[in-house]
């Protein structure tokens, strides 16, 4: 077999991962970035809601249009899980199908060249993987599945129930990339904060943040996804209390009305996951972080303005908003009183503009303070700025920080922490003078 492979990982951060693993099992191949010459081209597609679903079709299509005639495409990931029946019979442009439990045999398949689904999702203990994007910081998944029944979420019906890592088999992953020079690393799974409970383990994050810091190497660290009924005050106080994990809390809401949390199967309301954001927020250099849905069958506009007037005045510092997306396998999808197309993308819009004040307000309150970065690059805006982040952010999904000037002069290195001060905002994106 010729040996040049394109590979593309659509949707989350835990998607990643799992593409960095078939990269790991496909070493003895050339990468490319140019699709038309390769040999062997593999999506890992997303599943999760219809916006995930069609791009990851329209990218399956694309990159068959302009393929080699004797390449071989492979589909992998969560939509092919999901819908394997269909798609076997709908693409016959697809020369392999995998799911979510083969990562790490992708170069049987592709030696066989045969369409594989196990049983049981995928875990990366022991697994190699070849991390992308960054030279410093790697994302650690920390478990598959969910026990969460969230009325809009179809990722228990291909996903299955929460399976966990072994702890010490994350410490060993994480030993393996701090000796080869990797320093910041971000916990992800689809309920962080569940980690351990399947088995009887009722604060696995709390055992993580103290194993991960016995491990000399590692200078920063963060939990993304943090679920509100399975997350404690303790918890948030072992995270406040830590030297290696920021005060970076993750909580995706979705939304703030008593009555809407309830009908999305939330397990909290609104007075519980105010209690919980309000200690976030009350931790020394936190950075609060959240996701809302619009548009949920049943969600009147009343329902949408105390959403609205909650993210505008809380004091987030990032918001992410979803539309609702209608998904077979859901409680949701038998609901009555569904929300028209129309209405869901007036209501995106509405708390998208809400957001972006709320960014703004979060940039503007850095200017003049003294913090930690790291150099990413070059940036792609002028030869002469580099592109940096605080250490705090999650790489990519924070935003970036232009340096711009420096106290001394000499050249500053990728990959390295500077001590810096915010000296303004260009745009959406803060400029800083490196010091020391």
């Amino acid at each position: 077999m010729s040996n040049k492979l394109h590979i593309v990982s659509l949707g989350c951060t835990k998607n990643l991962v799992d593409t960095e693993v078939m990269m790991g099992r496909l070493q003895n191949f050339e990468l490319s970035d140019d699709n038309k010459n390769a040999d062997v081209i593999i999506v890992n597609t997303c599943g999760f809601i219809d916006a995930a679903k069609e791009e990851s079709i329209n990218t399956i299509l694309d990159l068959h249009d302009t393929r080699k005639d004797d390449s071989l495409l492979v589909v992998a990931g969560c939509l092919s899980e999901r819908y394997r029946e269909e798609l076997a019979a709908d693409m016959p442009e697809v020369d392999i199908f995998t799911g979510v439990g083969d990562y790490d045999k992708i170069d049987e398949l592709l030696a066989a060249k045969e369409s594989r689904f196990s049983d049981e999702v995928f875990l990366i203990d022991g697994a190699e993987r070849v991390v992308t994007g960054s030279s410093y910081h790697a994302y650690i998944k920390l478990s598959e599945g969910c026990n969460q029944k969230c009325s809009f979420c179809a990722i228990p019906s291909f996903k299955g129930k929460l399976n966990s890592r072994n702890l010490d088999s994350i410490a060993k992953e994480v030993e393996g990339l701090v000796a080869k020079g990797y320093y910041d690393f971000s916990f992800v799974s689809q309920d962080s904060s569940s980690y351990l409970r399947d088995q009887n383990v009722k604060d696995g994050l709390s055992l993580l943040i103290q194993r991960v810091e016995l491990i000399e190497g590692v200078k920063g660290a963060r939990i993304l996804y943090l679920y509100p009924s399975s997350t404690s005050i303790d918890l948030l106080k072992n995270i406040a209390k830590s030297e290696v994990f920021h005060n970076y809390f993750d909580m995706p809401i979705q939304h703030i009305n008593d009555d809407m949390l309830g009908m999305m199967k939330r397990g909290f309301g609104k007075d519980k996951t105010i209690e919980l954001l309000d200690f976030m927020k009350s931790v020394p250099n936190s950075f609060l972080r959240t996701s809302f849905i619009v548009g949920h069958p049943n969600e009147t506009q009343e329902m949408f303005d105390e959403m609205c007037d909650f993210a505008e005045n809380f004091g987030f510092d990032r918001i992410n908003v979803f539309s609702y997306s209608d998904e077979e396998t859901t409680p949701a999808y038998d609901m009555s009183q569904k929300i028209s197309a129309e209405v869901i993308a007036e209501r995106a819009d509405l708390l998208g503009d809400i957001t972006a004040k709320v960014l703004e307000k979060s940039l503007k309150s850095q200017i003049g303070k003294e913090i930690e970065l790291v150099i990413d690059g070059e940036s792609d805006e002028h030869e002469f700025l580099l592109s940096a982040k605080d250490i705090c952010w999650t790489p990519e999904i924070d935003g970036e920080i232009y340096v711009n000037d420096r106290d001394k002069d000499e050249d500053l290195e990728f990959g390295k922490v500077y001590k810096a001060k915010v000296t303004d905002i260009v745009g959406k994106i803060l400029t800083a003078t490196v010091h020391n």
